[in-house]
């Protein structure tokens, strides 16, 4: 659930319009990938390995092939190119098993969530354009993940939620500390990070804001799984977080499932994507 903090201004939403749909070809998946390289490593300084034969400036690893990829893009009111400004990556429990596991098995132990893994719909590689980080392309991006997740007979949404260790990772053991006080699975959820972030080696009193999207999970009901991994490639702390779609707040349904029932409703009739798994 990697996404750099800030909110820049995002341009005049008059100008444009935001559209959310499923990467259907080669072309969709490569300008998810370079929005993904210039945020993480453009913006994050994160030392991105790339299968062979990506081309430069991209971000790809061996889980995309088996992913569902989600884009939002902006549309110019008077037409144009439309640039695709934020992305997510899905794999479900199907897709997972064909690729040897989930990307998070590479950072954390998930063994105690083996009896809710059949349930579960793995969220990766969220970025925004640092241009768009508002509440519109959230929104646009999670109505989109609310419908696939209700297609796919799925109610569990878990990933990991970066922080950056720009500073060294007080920041990151800071929020950590504070956050778990109130938002801490029960031990039978708790995971295991494989690199620990040396919490015991860092400053933890430090105020530090909560990045956009990892506050938007913790008002969806969301729970932290355990302590963060340390992620030396991308620079970042990261804590794994699942959220139940059954135990959103009443205020926070419609964007997760009216919008998609809304969304579903529209695209009846039409084949609008495939999508793996």
């Amino acid at each position: 659930m990697q996404l750099a903090a800030g909110l820049p201004a995002s341009p005049s939403n008059s100008a444009f319009r935001l559209v959310a749909s499923w990467a259907e070809s080669h072309e969709e998946l490569r300008a998810a990938q370079r929005l993904r390289h210039r945020v993480f490593a453009g913006e994050m300084g994160a030392r991105l390995r790339t299968q062979p034969g990506t081309p430069e400036g991209h971000d790809a690893d061996r889980f995309d092939a088996h992913c569902a990829h989600l884009l939002v893009r902006a549309h110019g009111r008077g037409g144009g190119h439309a640039q695709v400004v934020g992305t997510y990556r899905v794999l479900t429990p199907a897709a997972a098993r064909r690729a040897g596991g989930f990307y998070s098995e590479t950072e954390f132990d998930l063994r105690r969530l083996a009896p809710w893994r059949s349930r579960m719909a793995e969220l990766g590689r969220s970025c925004i354009d640092p241009a768009w980080r508002n509440g519109g392309t959230i929104l646009a991006l999670w109505s989109a993940l609310g419908e696939f997740m209700q297609r796919h007979g799925l109610d569990l949404a878990f990933g990991c939620a970066s922080v950056s260790m720009i500073d060294g990772g007080d920041a990151a053991a800071s929020l950590w500390r504070r956050l778990s006080a109130l938002h801490l699975a029960p031990a039978e959820r708790r995971v295991v990070p494989l690199l620990p972030l040396p919490l015991d080696a860092l400053r933890d009193d430090l105020t530090v804001d909560t990045p956009p999207l990892i506050r938007g999970y913790l008002r969806c009901g969301a729970e932290l799984l355990g302590p963060p991994a340390w992620d030396r490639e991308f620079n970042t702390a990261d804590l794994p977080m699942l959220m139940s779609l059954d135990g959103l707040p009443a205020r926070h349904r419609r964007h997760f499932l009216e919008r998609a029932r809304d969304r579903a409703a529209v695209s009846l009739g039409r084949e609008r994507e495939t999508v793996p798994g």
